[in-house]
């Protein structure tokens, strides 16, 4: 340790310094997700190539610092400056992405061209901060000299950094992100990296360098032993942490309806829990034998994983649903019950990496060596984990198999340590073995997933005694469940969502996105849509003689395969069409990315409050779906008026209005005349619909096909259908007014969503919507005849609701 009147009150200083470093870490590390998920699509490739750069900069930083950086220098003065390096980086990423992902898009690469330009883009910006950030910990543990003493103090920093990191992430989801957007965030974690900065400088003033002195002797039993069973079994350690948290993250999420808080809550608990089991390990490393403890973790492991397991497919999908509309009720619910599960592993987790330092202690007189070679093994255990996971395991075995697999793995890495062991104290040898077999045990017993809460997300307690499931497929990006009501109705769910359905009012909405462009359009050959689900919006366009190519963007492969078996007679057997073919990728990255030009862009996502659905809802994805129209093309919305509120409706109109003021609003009210979800369409020129020429064209034989797909849904003629109109930008414009606009910047929309997805509103926002409308003479035209009808259904809608249909003809 440093020299100095009071060395105990340095070192707490540092702990609290380096918890703040942690905190910047985190709300760097949400943004820059975000801010790359924009540029580079939301697919698990994508996802993967990021988290290979973020943390293969810190394996990189924590390895080489400790090799070139001048041990003469005060540590305090080094950690100085890579705070203040940090920070600069953290002002270029903000200020250069934006230009690097235009020359990204610009560069029109697709297939493996693209993968690698990804990779380079992510690493050009990702690779300079991170390697700083692995830096960090070893360049300031050489003001500790190494020691027992010594290990216990990098328990402690370790835990503060990782408990800062749990302040972070929840400060940036929940307050930041939420409230302000990622230059805030950005510039707040720059803040915090100067301040730590100055007071790093300030304090290497006041505590100068102890003179050099040979290293302390390791803790007992463990001298001379070789390190590197200590090494690989921390980077098996990483292996496991970051597989798992794959895994959970991924099944917790479908139970936490999907919504950006729930994720940043599902990785605020595994931070707590490594948090503390570092805490609770710096107490005892001086009583403690570090190889045989960490041994043991990483055995105790196993049974912790199958615990995880067990209460995420079993006890927590029969625990009622928190269906309170405030956001911090239901956040904190989602945290209690993402710690019942996560804690146990995440405690051991945690307290792995400090066994591992311990045991590492006094292998080098420079303190960083050691630190810097375990924190490097446990990140690069941690990214072959995530990627292992993500890219293969889950799609070639399931998410099931998955966690046998490291469980087992878990208790192997023990059992790497516990062979010298053996060969000391040959007794170990029976219960190491009976440690395996209980591995083995436990790894049979894993339960599957729940398909209830893959259809049903959080409501699955109350819909799965009503369902039978037909299918569950686990894709690379989500997992997919077909299932059959009691009732009669089939339905597809992504993620824990009911994405599309045979029900009537859903085929209604998934028509409609698909038929209100067309007939208006003259000529319509050329076709995108984005988000596949049962594929009725798509197969509605092959009801129309003139249309030629029909392409849909789909996000997940699993999806047009897995829907077509189930879904050929509602979406008129669109996936063998000769004129359909798919693009498996991220719509947004699809749509920056293309050059090809569309008559109709026809939208129907998951809902919005979903993580990363936001992101084809903001001004600048609607000027690119804008800039991808051919003259006198339109484009489709598909928005749910359900499980959404007043800020976030007009959130969502407000922006579609600010591309396309000559935007309209539809809606699909065929749930008993009531609100339900909307359609909106805009176009680059004022809207004029002729009633009795779209009637005409109605009328032509070559349009049989289209008047049946309009009959079987509740649409009699074009009067039927163009009296779902709800409202035009005119008259929304004074209770649009100062709503929050969604854009890149901030995607205010994703956090404004998930915030109040509980909301039961969609009747009493649809009539709002309604009680604005004016008389709309400036869209409507045809034969006086047909007008009189048009305008008496459109009247007849408003005052009986009930009557969704246009029977008054």
């Amino acid at each position: 340790m440093a020299s100095g009147s009071s060395p105990t009150r340095q070192v707490w200083l540092v702990l609290v310094l380096f918890a703040a470093s942690g905190c910047a870490a985190l709300i760097y590390e949400i943004t820059w997700y975000q801010l790359l998920q924009l540029a580079l699509g939301s697919t698990a490739i994508s996802l993967g190539v990021l988290l290979a750069s973020f943390m293969g900069g810190l394996c990189l930083g924590s390895y080489f610092l400790p090799r070139y950086a001048d041990k003469r220098t005060h540590p305090l003065r080094v950690y100085a400056a890579i705070e203040l390096g940090i920070g600069a980086c953290g002002l270029l990423v903000l200020w250069l992405l934006p230009l690097m992902a235009r020359i990204y898009f610009a560069s029109e690469a697709a297939g493996l061209p693209s993968m690698l330009l990804r990779g380079l883009l992510a690493a050009l910006c990702l690779l300079p901060p991170t390697i700083l950030m692995g830096a960090s910990l070893p360049a300031i543990s050489r003001f500790v000299k190494a020691s027992p003493r010594a290990a216990s103090l990098w328990g402690w920093l370790y835990a503060g950094n990782t408990l800062g990191a749990v302040v972070g992430a929840l400060t940036a989801a929940f307050v930041l992100l939420r409230l302000f957007d990622v230059g805030v965030a950005s510039y707040a974690a720059v803040a915090i990296n100067v301040i730590v900065a100055l007071a790093s400088w300030k304090l290497a003033q006041r505590a100068p360098m102890a003179e050099s002195a040979p290293a302390a002797p390791a803790p007992a039993n463990d001298t001379g032993e070789a390190l590197w069973p200590v090494t690989l079994t921390i980077a098996l350690s990483g292996m496991t942490a970051l597989g798992a948290e794959v895994v959970w993250t991924r099944l917790l999420g479908m139970m936490f309806a999907g919504t950006v808080y729930a994720f940043a809550i599902i990785l605020a608990v595994f931070l707590i829990g490594m948090a503390a089991g570092s805490f609770l390990v710096a107490f005892v490393l001086r009583i403690v034998r570090p190889r045989l403890a960490l041994a043991v973790s990483q055995l105790l492991l196993a049974g912790a994983i199958a615990w995880a397991a067990y209460m995420i497919s079993v006890v927590l999908p029969i625990l009622p649903a928190i269906e309170s509309l405030n956001g911090w009720k239901v956040a904190g619910g989602d945290l209690f019950r993402a710690g019942m599960a996560l804690l146990p592993a995440a405690l051991l987790w945690g307290a792995s990496f400090p066994l591992a330092m311990a045991a590492a202690a006094g292998a080098s007189s420079d303190p960083a060596r050691p630190v810097g070679l375990i924190y490097a093994a446990n990140t690069l255990g941690g990214i072959v984990g995530a990627l292992l996971v993500s890219l293969v395991l889950i799609v070639s075995i399931g998410t099931r198999d998955t966690e046998r697999a490291l469980l087992v793995l878990a208790a192997l890495s023990g059992v790497v340590l516990l062979l010298p062991e053996i060969r000391r104290m040959p007794v170990l040898a029976a219960g190491t073995a009976a440690a395996l077999a209980g591995a083995l045990v436990l790894a049979f017993l894993v339960p599957p997933q729940s398909a209830a809460v893959v259809a049903y997300g959080p409501d699955a307690t109350d819909f799965a005694k009503d369902m039978t499931t037909l299918e569950v497929v686990e894709g690379m990006n989500s997992t997919v469940a077909i299932t059959h009501r009691n009732d009669g109705i089939t339905e597809i769910s992504v993620a824990g969502h009911v994405e599309a359905s045979d029900q009537i009012a859903d085929m209604r909405l998934q028509r409609m996105v698909g038929h209100l462009p067309a007939l208006l359009h003259p000529h319509p050959e050329k076709i995108l849509g984005i988000g596949f689900g049962a594929g009725v919006s798509a197969g509605s366009f092959t009801r129309y003689p003139s249309v030629k190519s029909i392409t849909v963007c789909e996000i997940e492969p699993v999806i047009p395969p897995t829907s077509a078996k189930h879904f050929a007679t509602a979406d008129n057997n669109i996936y063998h069409d000769p004129r359909f073919h798919v693009v498996y990728d991220d719509a947004r990255h699809y749509i920056m990315t293309t050059k090809e030009t569309y008559d109709i862009i026809a939208s129907d996502p998951l809902d919005v409050w979903v993580k990363g659905t936001a992101s084809i809802y903001t001004e600048d994805y609607f000027r690119a779906v804008k800039a991808r129209l051919n003259p006198g093309g339109f484009f489709t919305l598909y928005v749910p008026l359900y499980q959404t509120d007043q800020t976030t409706i007009k959130s969502e109109l407000a922006t579609f209005f600010r591309v396309f003021p000559n935007g309209t609003v539809w809606a699909n009210t065929q749930l008993e005349g009531q609100g339900y979800d909307l359609v909106l369409m805009g176009q680059n020129s004022p809207l004029k619909v002729d009633i009795s020429a779209v009637q005409a064209r109605l009328d032509r034989p070559d349009f049989a096909p289209v008047r049946v797909s309009l009959d079987q849904i509740g649409f009699e003629s074009a009067r039927d259908l163009y009296a779902s109109f709800a409202a035009q930008q005119s008259d929304l414009a004074g209770w649009l007014k100062g709503a929050q606009i969604n854009t890149d910047r901030n995607l205010r929309l994703m956090y404004l969503a998930g915030w109040t997805y509980n909301a039961d509103l969609a009747d009493p926002l649809y009539q709002e919507i309604l009680g604005m409308r004016k008389r709309p003479t400036n869209i409507f035209t045809g034969s006086h005849d047909d007008l009189i009808v048009f305008y008496g259904i459109l009247r007849m809608r408003a005052q009986d609701p009930g009557r969704a249909g246009g029977a008054a003809e």
